[in-house]
């Protein structure tokens, strides 16, 4: 059944995305609001991803538990504003950016499983589906507001 492509690619996006909120944490440790609350938000995408690796079986997926405490750095992307080398401002807004479409894409992973469990008539895949894609949309929004705040003053100056 598809619904294990669906699966599959949902546990991938979810435990990128735990890993870069993570690294987001850690490497912005002096803005408090990004520091706090990208640990706060790494626990549902951990969460999620646990959920994941309980539901693949039934469609023949034996997923490993990834290591959410030491991520793998995410690949640079054409177009990415400057990184690395960047001051420090031009990197957070680097990360808020690449956190955005990573939220975006575990949002719309959730929403093609969303659409699978309907149409195979899985009530626990819907369920888990209903549970889980509220907090990607918080995870999203919140980064795409902290992009609207910090944007502003740092591009300007």
């Amino acid at each position: 059944m598809k619904i294990g492509v669906a699966l599959h690619e949902l546990y991938d996006s979810e435990s990128a995305l735990a890993g870069e909120l993570l690294r987001v944490a850690d490497r912005h440790a002096k803005e408090q609001e990004i520091h706090h609350v990208a640990q706060d938000l790494v626990r549902w995408s951990r969460e999620h991803v646990r959920e994941i690796v309980a539901a693949g079986p039934r469609y023949g997926l034996e997923l490993g538990n990834p290591d959410l405490e030491n991520p793998e750095p995410p690949t640079e992307e054409a177009g990415e504003i400057p990184g690395e080398d960047s001051g420090p401002e031009l990197l957070l807004l680097a990360d808020l950016r690449r956190l955005y479409r990573m939220a975006a894409g575990v949002s719309l992973d959730w929403d093609l499983l969303g659409q699978g469990a309907q149409v195979v008539a899985d009530p626990d895949l819907l369920a888990l589906t209903k549970r889980c894609h509220p907090q990607s949309l918080r995870q999203m929004k919140w980064a795409d507001a902290m992009l609207k705040t910090v944007s502003p003053q740092i591009l300007a100056s």
